[in-house]
């Protein structure tokens, strides 16, 4: 059997980047190296050497996280080489990536969210006046960054000018918004033209965090995640709904994940990962694995997916 020549793309210069290298660990060592002739690199430094080779590669598997890898400029680069990739696009990886523009789409597509604001670094905007705004506790959000870097809540008017502060290291234009307390869950989405919604993981932060920072995500124990959520039969399609809808709503394509905050009988969108994390025991593939995809078997479907035309 003739092998794929398959260039798995990890790293990268991001502040995700030990998240991409860990996940491009794990996805090289379950994919099936009797299926694919498997070539690795890191955009921090192997450009170069990826457009030099792309005239011999058949696919691109890219396991990257925040910008320059999940925001479309990578992509952009795969389209010009025409080496196919997993996942969305550049323009549906630009959009989800950037919280403001994914929520006016998310609204244009009759889904909720939360009430919020977004400033500025140079926006003479006190505190006061978001407390004013939108009440405490709220949380405070770079607009283009992933896996809860520089977000923080604040319960004060102190911490939220402290909030602001951290924010603003990671990007220039930030994101406030209501906190939401809730049930937070997360609706995988799988296809092309044929989508499939996975079953929902419910998040569970330990006690000890006030919600799904990024010490909660990455530090081992510090959540619990149940798949499937612990949601009635109808709520449960609702949100599998709500996340094939974001899903559309972006032009994603191929896979994605979509967070959401169960409060009552109102389901809130949150964001979506164009993406996910990929590491075997990350929320995207325990989605897969309760919907009966083991690990390597998920990373062979994400490239015929990413091979397939529309």
């Amino acid at each position: 059997m003739t092998k794929l020549r398959l260039a798995l793309i990890a790293g990268g210069n991001s502040a995700e980047r030990d998240v991409s290298i860990n996940s491009g660990e794990q996805v090289y060592q379950a994919l099936d190296q009797n299926r694919y002739d498997i070539r690795r690199y890191d955009p921090r430094d192997d450009l170069e050497r990826l457009a030099h080779d792309a005239a011999h590669l058949d696919v691109a598997l890219v396991i990257m996280h925040g910008r320059g890898g999940e925001d479309g400029t990578l992509q952009g680069m795969l389209d010009l080489l025409n080496l196919p990739y997993q996942g969305s696009g550049v323009l549906g990886s630009a959009l989800a990536m950037n919280k403001e523009l994914s929520k006016i789409l998310y609204q244009q597509a009759g889904l909720l969210v939360s009430r919020a604001l977004f400033l500025t670094r140079h926006e003479a905007f006190a505190p006061r006046e978001v407390e004013a705004c939108l009440g405490l506790p709220v949380v405070i959000k770079p607009v283009n960054e992933g896996s809860s870097i520089g977000i923080t809540k604040a319960n004060t008017l102190e911490e939220l000018e402290r909030g602001l502060e951290a924010a603003f290291l990671y990007d220039h234009r930030v994101l406030v918004e209501e906190f939401l307390e809730g049930v937070e869950v997360t609706g995988g989405i799988l296809g092309n033209t044929e989508l499939t919604a996975l079953p929902l993981v419910e998040i569970v932060p330990a006690e000890e965090y006030d919600f799904f920072d990024y010490e909660a995500k990455y530090k081992p124990g510090a959540s619990t995640e149940i798949c499937p959520a612990r949601l009635d039969e109808a709520t449960t399609k609702r949100a599998q709904e709500i996340a094939l809808t974001a899903h559309r709503a972006l032009q994603c394509r191929g896979y994605s994940r979509t967070d959401m905050i169960v409060r009552g009988e109102d389901i809130y969108v949150l964001e979506t990962n164009t993406i996910p994390g990929m590491t075997a025991t990350s929320l995207f593939p325990q989605a897969a694995r309760a919907h009966g995809l083991e690990f390597p078997q998920l990373l062979d479907r994400l490239i015929e997916l990413a091979l397939e035309k529309d």
